[in-house]
């Protein structure tokens, strides 16, 4: 009797059990469905194949859902619920994606949130920050407008593209190989200068400079641009001169040619000889150089002294001068 009724409690204890956690199960998954979702207005130039319950994604995975999608004028307005724990950047942008031809599209939220400003209900995405896919029927007229552009009743009415076409054609038959090389070193050549960008702008700066500086000094450089039309012109009218006087020079060349090369031996002998001529001036040049300082007052006294009167070179010496050496000099009266 005592373990039926333990067993009748036991059970009575589990039932309990079982309907809490199923309560609670039910509250966390109804409670976040309870919260008002965000509403966001979204404008678009146009809608095709966006449906009210249509998805909204962030990342290919769904937050929300379409509520009404209404024409206004040019553009269309399309109202948004987002899920209230969802956070989008304040400066989120909406596409319309299309995930195949005959699939439903959707609309989505770029880019992810990482951090800052966040969207709030009641915000709307203007038309500039929206994109729509282009139609097909779009995509058909373009080209159905380009190939009448280009067709016989266009630019090709007289042949013209046609002959460009198959001059072309002619240009490139051939030169397979040599034109993917030229793209291959322009690829090669723009990495290069990727590379060294800081280098490239400063030449540039360099070069703005330049100009600036030839426009600030523009009277001189047009002054200077004659003087050197002036020198051409005189050049030019003097070209026969100057060509025979090149070949007379080429000629004097010859004859040097070969003056020295049957000379050698005496040219290297006289060399030999000026070298030992050389050193021995170097030796002497502080003689040299006193006599140099020397000789105009020697010429010049030299000068003064000649008597053409008489044709004579007279002096007279002052030998008091030497009344001070020591020795004294034997002079005439003295002890």
């Amino acid at each position: 009797m005592a373990r039926a009724r333990k067993w009748k409690w036991l059970r009575r204890i589990a039932l309990l059990t079982v309907a809490v956690v199923a309560l609670a199960a039910g509250v966390a998954w109804v409670a976040p469905r309870l919260q008002p979702h965000k509403q966001v207005t979204a404008y678009f130039t146009i809608a095709v194949g966006v449906y009210p319950g249509s998805d909204v994604r962030v990342l290919g995975v769904k937050v929300g859902t379409i509520d009404a999608v209404e024409p206004q004028g040019q553009t269309v307005r399309v109202l948004m619920s987002l899920d209230p724990d969802i956070e989008i950047p304040a400066n989120a942008k909406a596409l319309v994606v299309t995930p195949s031809l005959v699939s439903d599209r959707y609309v989505q939220l770029t880019p992810a949130y990482t951090g800052g400003p966040r969207l709030d209900g009641g915000a709307t995405i203007p038309v500039t920050d929206t994109a729509v896919p282009v139609e097909l029927d779009e995509l058909f007229t373009s080209l159905d407008r380009l190939t009448t552009a280009l067709g016989p009743d266009g630019a090709n009415k007289d042949g013209a593209l046609s002959d460009l076409l198959n001059s072309g054609a002619k240009m490139l038959d051939g030169n397979g190989k040599k034109l993917s090389e030229s793209i291959k070193a322009l690829g090669e050549s723009t990495r290069t200068l990727s590379g060294s960008q800081d280098d490239l702008f400063s030449t540039v700066d360099s070069v703005q400079k330049f100009t600036t500086m030839l426009a600030a000094n523009d009277a001189l450089v047009g002054r200077l641009n004659d003087q050197l039309a002036e020198v051409s012109s005189f050049l030019a009218g003097e070209r026969e001169e100057f060509g025979a006087a090149m070949h007379e020079l080429a000629g004097a060349l010859s004859v040097v040619e070969k003056f020295i090369k049957d000379n050698r031996g005496r040219i290297k002998s006289s060399v030999d000889k000026l070298q030992g001529a050389a050193q021995l001036l170097s030796d002497q040049r502080a003689s040299l150089a006193e006599a140099l300082d020397t000789a105009p007052l020697a010429l010049t006294n030299l000068v003064a002294a000649y008597d053409p009167a008489t044709g004579t070179i007279d002096g007279r010496g002052n030998l008091t001068e030497f009344s001070g050496a020591n020795p004294p000099l034997p002079l005439v009266g003295g002890r």
